[in-house]
């Protein structure tokens, strides 16, 4: 059970924020409990939306989610870890097989498993990674301007998994409703790897 008292229907229905929430509704189709809870603080709320917006121009959505999965994992939030393999699987097309080796900090691809090795690693150690940790992930193609992008990807899901972490919500995402559940039906798939061609 949640640690707040989450904002219903009605309160963000007659919020000023209310074209945010349209906007998060258009993208999940619902208001999600973690948008509910940060409309309290409504600069929070714009802030994240703001970062969210920018970062989404820059790597492409499967990288993204690829790597969220993987810092929410690391971080041990259940609730993002499961936001982010449902907008996974439904918005980025990532098979389950693909989602359940984020988990670990891997992926069917080579060139998204180097972003998400370095996003893990940089999670993992708070940023304090090796020089050959750098080195790995230039000589993977990204160039510097996609590592910052990389590294500033993990604070914005830093952020709403230490909100889900601290408040204790609960996943609220359709057929992703428990990391459990997750879990055994990304394990459970019988896609191959070498039936992925991202």
């Amino acid at each position: 059970m949640s640690r707040i008292d989450i904002p219903g229907h009605r309160e963000t229905a007659a919020s000023s924020l209310q074209p945010l929430f349209h906007l998060v509704s258009r993208r999940f189709g619902f208001v999600p409990d973690l948008y509910r809870i940060l409309s309290i603080s409504p600069h929070s709320l714009i802030g994240l939306m703001e970062m969210q917006a920018a970062l989404s121009r820059t790597l492409d959505v499967r990288t993204r989610e690829n790597i969220a999965i993987a810092v929410s994992e690391v971080n041990g939030c259940d609730y993002c870890v499961c936001a982010h393999s449902y907008i996974g699987h439904y918005f980025a097309k990532l098979f389950p097989q693909e989602m359940a080796l984020n988990r670990v900090g891997r992926s069917l691809n080579r060139e998204a498993e180097s972003a998400i090795r370095f996003a893990r690693k940089v999670s993992v150690s708070w940023g304090k990674v090796t020089t050959e940790d750098l080195n790995d992930i230039r000589a993977a193609g990204y160039s510097d301007a996609q590592i910052v992008e990389i590294i500033a990807l993990c604070a914005q899901v830093f952020l709403t998994n230490l909100l889900a972490n601290v408040y204790d919500i609960q996943p609220d995402f359709p057929e992703f409703s428990s990391v459990t559940a997750v879990h055994g039906d990304l394990i459970g798939s019988e896609r191959s790897a070498s039936s992925y061609d991202n």
